[in-house]
């Protein structure tokens, strides 16, 4: 159950700087690639997987 919770905390952490990074960036391209990462965390966290 802890190893669930800190797996979560974990993913939300990541999810968040990548939001973060997607707010600070300037170009379009970049913005796009980190979208793309960010979907797989964003489903981990729904746990649609």
């Amino acid at each position: 159950m802890i190893v669930t919770i800190l797996y979560y905390l974990l993913t939300a952490a990541v999810a968040a700087l990548l939001v973060w990074n997607i707010v600070k960036s300037r170009k379009w391209q970049d913005e796009i690639l980190y979208v793309i990462v960010l979907i797989p965390f964003l489903l981990r966290l729904l746990r649609l997987k």
